[in-house]
């Protein structure tokens, strides 16, 4: 198995039920949904958490005031004095905080005074973020993947041109309007044992952040969300964390080792959806897998470029020698990268962070493919895995859902998605013919020159640490590199002689 507890993963337990949200309209109805049937308690992690997020927002991004989830959980609190309703999320620096409406400052003012229990976190390493998104209801039902708490991250799987209920403002006079973007996410859910590890999880980090220890509630039947179909049952869940050593606390480098493990275990393909590309470590680890004359393909899906400056200026032209690595390796024509776009050709930002290894790990949670989110940041990533003759079931599953997202990117039926790659015998080579018939809504990504600063830039991961070591040490960050290019090289050398 690829999930080794103690390893690859930190607990891995059996779910009665689970599923794969595809972005966030189905998300915030399914939260909505178990949250109204919750005993015992709501708790929350995120990175970031606007109260004024509507659930279910209509056209001008407007709604009926319960819907929206600082409402929602206040009146769900009140109702019912027995429910405890936490929320810790990272205790933002101010640049990053003022990209989100200023949550922090609203946060504490819409719930002061209220049975809301609202933290903000900012215990860890200096420059580090809390980057887990969990939502765990009585211990019973759990959530986890990429997407936060914000009027920004709702969308349809559809990422509909001018969809009004992603418009912010329309003027008085004119037709001039300003929208979010389109954008995709992911979310898993899963009942019983997981959704007990992830209360876990959400206790151990409320302690590390107030000192307060919390119990575990009462035993609880899970209560499945209506509506939402379980595309798993009794499959195997894996909870795989990242956090940088400090105080004390050890470094947890799990969600590290399930992705060097998974690529070197891979056998047919290896697809990837992820905000960030940077890490020289998984960009060696896979190019080593492409340069085999019998290695699994792989396919990758990101923005074609980041909506904010900075991450323009650092992780865009970081992502250039990553790519650059995979297409120097790539000696046997294994190898695709694509960015999606709407029927217009607007931006999509991919925020998803998830891997689909053969028809054998459907993996989802918070960590980006890059150097903080493997050593630095706080993530906490879930994965299905299919093992042993029970898993047939899951292999078949796993393999759908991964034709799914092609479909919903390049806009056109699964059938049309799974006759394509079964007639060319491969993801890449199945993409490609859709594209050449018509279905151009993945784009190869373009890489432009990095010279002058983007080049030091990208050669010192400015921007990106790998631990607290090099946080503020920037000039350390090109030896840094290297070291994790040899280790990603030979841990899938390594993995190929045990073959």
């Amino acid at each position: 198995m690829l999930l080794e507890p103690g390893t690859t993963c930190w607990r891995r337990e059996t779910a009665g039920r689970a599923a794969l949200l595809i972005d966030m309209a189905d998300y915030f109805d399914a939260a909505m949904k178990a949250m109204r049937k919750a005993r015992h308690t709501i708790h929350l992690l995120n990175w970031a958490f606007e109260p004024q997020t509507l659930f279910h927002p209509q056209p001008g991004c407007t709604g009926p005031e319960d819907d929206r989830i600082a409402n929602f959980l206040k009146a769900l609190a009140r109702d019912n004095p027995k429910l405890d309703v936490r929320i810790l999320c990272w205790k933002s620096a101010l640049p990053v905080a003022a990209t989100q409406n200023w949550f922090p400052l609203a946060d504490r003012k819409v719930f002061a005074g209220t049975p809301v229990k609202f933290v903000l976190d900012g215990q860890l390493p200096v420059g580090a973020c809390h980057h887990q998104k969990v939502l765990v209801i009585d211990d019973a039902i759990g959530f986890c993947g990429g997407g936060d708490i914000g009027p920004d991250r709702w969308d349809t799987p559809q990422h509909l041109d001018d969809d009004p209920r992603r418009e912010k403002t329309r003027h008085a006079h004119g037709n001039s309007k300003d929208d979010f973007n389109s954008r995709h996410e992911v979310m898993g859910l899963v009942e019983g044992a997981p959704a007990k590890a992830l209360g876990a999880l959400f206790r151990d980090r409320w302690a590390r952040a107030t000192g307060e220890i919390l119990p575990e509630p009462p035993a609880t039947r899970p209560s499945w969300p209506a509506g939402v179909t379980a595309q798993f049952e009794g499959v195997e869940v894996g909870l795989s964390r990242t956090a940088g050593a400090w105080r004390g606390h050890p470094e947890v480098r799990e969600a590290e080792r399930l992705h060097l493990a998974a690529i070197a275990g891979a056998t047919r393909s290896i697809y990837m959806e992820n905000q960030y590309f940077t890490s020289p470590l998984i960009a060696a680890a896979l190019a080593r897998r492409l340069a085999e004359p019998d290695g699994p393909e792989v396919l990758l899906v990101g923005t074609e470029h980041s909506p904010s400056y900075f991450d323009q200026a650092t992780m865009d032209r970081t992502r250039v020698k990553f790519i650059e690595t995979l297409k120097r390796a790539d000696r046997h024509g294994r190898f695709q990268a694509y960015s999606p776009v709407t029927t217009l050709g607007r931006i999509i930002i991919v925020h998803a962070k998830l891997t689909i290894i053969d028809d054998r790990l459907l993996r989802i949670g918070s960590a980006n493919i890059n150097n903080r989110s493997l050593g630095f940041d706080t993530e906490c990533d879930m994965s299905f895995e299919a093992a042993g003759r029970i898993g047939t079931g899951a292999r078949r599953e796993i393999a759908r859902l991964r034709t799914r997202l092609l479909a919903h990117w390049l806009g056109c039926d699964e059938a049309i998605v799974d006759a394509a790659i079964r007639k060319a015998g491969g993801l890449g080579a199945g993409v490609e013919a859709l594209r050449n018939a018509g279905y151009a809504r993945l784009r190869p990504i373009l890489l432009p020159k990095v010279t002058g600063v983007a080049a030091a830039i990208a050669a010192y991961h400015l921007g990106d640490p790998f631990s607290p070591n090099d946080s503020w040490r920037p000039w350390r960050r090109k030896t840094e590199s290297e070291s994790a290019a040899r280790r990603g090289r030979r841990s899938s050398a390594d993995a190929a002689a045990l073959s």
